[in-house]
């Protein structure tokens, strides 16, 4: 495959009417032809926006979700609604923090075993294939982060523990991974928090004051991103594999901080990955340094671009911190992106349509300016 050096994570705004949309079907005003039809309008628009642009590897923006987990957690069946109030400890940068209201959003817990009643990241294959005109990829939350399906009340019956939980979602998604690479997938993303969980003190300090190993809990997630990579390389070894590692990215504001170091030498040095998507918009997310572990046939996409403010950033400081970054992996390996999504929740982050397509625009002109 050429190398592409400029990418996006995956989520683009959602327009009002898909909005509205939502809510009609949500209260039986719309049958789900009327909602279908919307994400479709929404995810044609969202291409013709990315070709206009220049981006060369398109995702339909995720419209058919409610959150970037719902590919996953919307086609689970044994899994019942339990509420997710994650106001509390989201943070933005120069503000106050996030209302609580404002950043919740729907969790699921498994009540029963696993199962897949529904395939929603073919759906999404399908549309594009019929019209995205160039490559696509498909994006996906990782199994690693099976755990937040287990819930103290509901799930022990069936799952003693969320490791439980962990092993059955990472093969059911691996035969996912399979089935889609089968029917002609070329590119997928994993999107996982679990090595944020590491990276940021505060997090790590809750898993070891349960019990948890972080040692432990690193190895599981690199050995349950390696089952996917594994499925996909069977079904075709010449896909390409991304992962994607950010500190939160709801309505603007954040969850996590911390550096890589913690995780580098064995995430860099063991996920099996084509690509690594890398949050460094901020301070939050450290120095280039632990790029020193990457190996020599990996890319790494530099998150330099901010999806959680409309602030354009300077071409001549992005161009300055892809060179410090290529003081620890050759220029050629690296290319540019947003640091995430700009709606991992359906309401998206503060800012306009207008000033996505411009971030968009950016990563493409200093990707050009800087690899040809």
């Amino acid at each position: 495959m050429t190398m592409i050096h400029a990418e996006h994570v995956g989520s683009l705004l959602r327009p009002s009417q898909l909005l509205a949309a939502r809510q009609a079907f949500a209260a039986g005003k719309l049958p789900h032809d009327g909602l279908r039809a919307a994400e479709d309008r929404a995810a044609l628009a969202n291409l013709a926006m990315l070709r206009d642009v220049g981006m060369p590897v398109f995702t339909d923006g995720e419209v058919r979700r409610a959150t970037w987990m719902a590919g996953a957690l919307e086609s689970l069946g044994g899994v019942v609604p339990v509420d997710a109030n994650t106001g509390l400890g989201w943070h933005r940068d120069g503000a106050p923090d996030a209302d609580p209201e404002d950043t919740r959003f729907q969790l699921v817990a498994a009540r029963d075993r696993l199962f897949h009643k529904v395939n929603l990241t073919a759906t999404e294959a399908g549309f594009m294939f019929a019209h995205a005109q160039g490559l696509f990829k498909v994006t996906m939350m990782s199994a690693s982060m099976g755990a937040m399906l287990w819930a103290p009340g509901i799930s022990e019956q069936v799952y003693p523990t969320p490791g439980d939980v962990i092993s059955d979602l990472a093969a059911l998604q691996a035969t996912e991974i399979g089935e889609l690479v089968s029917l002609g997938v070329r590119w997928v993303q994993l999107d996982s928090l679990s090595y944020m969980s590491i990276v940021d003190e505060e997090f790590a300090a809750g898993l070891r004051s349960r019990g948890v190993s972080i040692t432990d809990s690193l190895a599981r997630s690199i050995e349950v991103d390696n089952q996917q990579v594994r499925a996909a390389r069977a079904a075709n070894p010449d896909v390409t594999v991304g992962l994607h590692f950010c500190r939160g990215n709801n309505r603007s504001a954040w969850a996590g901080k911390g550096g890589y170091e913690p995780v580098a030498e064995r995430l860099f040095g063991e996920v099996e990955v084509d690509r690594f998507l890398l949050e460094f918009d901020t301070d939050r997310a450290g120095g280039f340094e632990p790029l020193r572990f990457v190996p020599s046939d990996r890319t790494v996409v530099l998150g330099l671009v901010s999806s959680k403010t409309p602030v354009l950033e300077s071409p001549d400081d992005l161009r300055r911190r892809v060179d410090e970054a290529a003081r620890y992996v050759p220029l050629e390996n690296l290319a540019l992106s947003p640091q995430c999504g700009f709606a991992s929740t359906a309401r998206g982050n503060l800012l306009t349509a207008d000033d996505q397509k411009r971030k968009l625009e950016l990563v493409v002109r200093v990707a050009s300016a800087i690899w040809g």
